[in-house]
């Protein structure tokens, strides 16, 4: 397969974000942890959430970490495919509203 921007070996490289900025790379670290125990959500559902978002965010480091994080936490490839159009649907939901925006400016211009 042929190189892409997006190499998969860098989503290893990512706690090296400390190196440059140690303070605020560990108080993320640590948010990070912490976002991610188990509390009145379970560790599976957000992981089942952490793949929605980072499908909607497009990012392919965090699609590759949390589709292996949701295999490993018994999550079925059906329940992965719903969450992500789940995500979709509010995406594609808050850009249809915004169209309320245009019209509004639109009505605006108009008088």
């Amino acid at each position: 397969m042929s190189k892409t921007y997006y190499d998969p070996a860098d989503l290893r490289k990512f706690g090296k974000i400390t190196e440059w900025s140690e303070e605020l790379g560990n108080k993320f670290f640590e948010y990070y942890g912490k976002v991610f125990e188990e509390g009145a959500l379970t560790a599976r559902e957000k992981s089942l959430i952490a793949l929605a978002v980072a499908h909607t965010e497009q990012c392919p480091y965090c699609i590759d970490a949390y589709t292996k994080d949701g295999l490993q936490r018994g999550i079925t490839k059906e329940e992965m495919m719903e969450a992500i159009h789940v995500g979709a649907a509010i995406k594609s939901g808050a850009t249809l509203v915004h169209g309320v925006q245009m019209m509004n400016k639109v009505n605006k211009l108009e008088m």
